[in-house]
């Protein structure tokens, strides 16, 4: 596992992070708009808009005073390919398994 996919997945630990990372798929938003959303308050969102963007799951851009959030475009192409590898093994391993009892099986009285 690449340290960017490891990262993702402690940041995505929280579900906080991950309702957050939620309203940024519909659109950039602000940190206040983010912190309306959400039952906790504007400088937990901070912190955990930190902990994203440190993880490389959302970019912000400065406008004027305000601080806007989005998505960052490849912020889950690591975990995404990390996670595929992993399934593929898991099915390969599963697949070998079902056919290693087929073939025991074969040589046994039914």
């Amino acid at each position: 596992m690449s340290n960017q996919s490891a990262l993702a997945l402690d940041a995505l630990g929280d579900p906080s992070r991950r309702q957050i990372l939620e309203l940024l798929a519909e659109r950039p938003r602000a940190v206040g708009e983010i912190a309306a959303a959400m039952p906790i308050g504007r400088p937990a969102v901070s912190k955990h808009l930190k902990v994203l963007e440190g993880a490389g799951l959302v970019d912000h851009e400065s406008r004027g005073t305000r601080n806007l959030y989005a998505l960052a475009p490849d912020g889950l192409v690591d975990l995404q390919q990390w996670l595929v590898t992993t399934w593929d093994t898991a099915l390969a391993s599963f697949a070998t398994y079902v056919d290693q009892q087929g073939v025991e099986s074969e040589g046994r009285p039914r």
